[in-house]
């Protein structure tokens, strides 16, 4: 799969941004087809050595760069040479999905089995027991802690849950 199509996708430029930031990006978003140094980089994108330094580490965690050493005869000096492996970021995506459905359906669980309250002057809120231990008062404002209804934010997370099991093709195994 050719880099630059990876790159036009809005979801792969989100994901690439999220792994290695703004000061990373530009080198995410200009992976050469064979081997680079990471000085290269740096010189060619007109870029601090470390942030380059730093995207390609964070590239090379995620599975997306890898690199070889070779040992300069005359000075002994280690060179990087950095190949970028962009196929599989589908695959990397992916487990992130499966990720995100078990942390929301985890947090489901949560919202479904509390109580809440909420201060409304503080924003805060609190579990039941939390709550209880307050005697029902913000600790922060000293106002009441009023019954919370947690049932739009349920609905909203079984909606997003749904989505990703019908894109990941994943069913239904709990009572969720």
């Amino acid at each position: 799969m050719a880099f630059e199509e990876l790159l036009n996708d809005p979801v792969i430029q989100k994901y690439l941004h999220e792994l290695v930031g703004p000061t990373g990006m530009p080198v995410a978003a200009a992976p050469p087809d064979g081997e680079v140094t990471d000085e290269e980089l740096a010189e060619e994108l007109r870029l601090e050595l470390n942030d380059v330094r730093r995207a390609l580490f964070i590239l090379y965690e995620n599975d997306l760069a890898s690199y070889r050493r070779v040992r300069d005869e005359d000075s002994g000096w280690l060179t990087y040479l950095w190949t970028f492996h962009y196929e599989n970021i589908p695959e990397n995506l992916e487990e992130e999905m499966y990720r995100l459905l078990d942390a929301l359906e985890e947090r489901l669980d949560y919202e479904r089995d509390h109580e809440f309250y909420l201060s409304e002057p503080a924003g805060i809120r609190f579990e039941f027991s939390e709550a209880m231990e307050h005697g029902f008062q913000c600790p922060e404002t000293g106002a009441p802690l009023e019954p919370m209804d947690n049932d739009d934010l349920v609905d909203a997370m079984e909606r997003r849950i749904e989505e990703l099991r019908d894109e990941l093709n994943v069913e239904v195994t709990g009572t969720n």
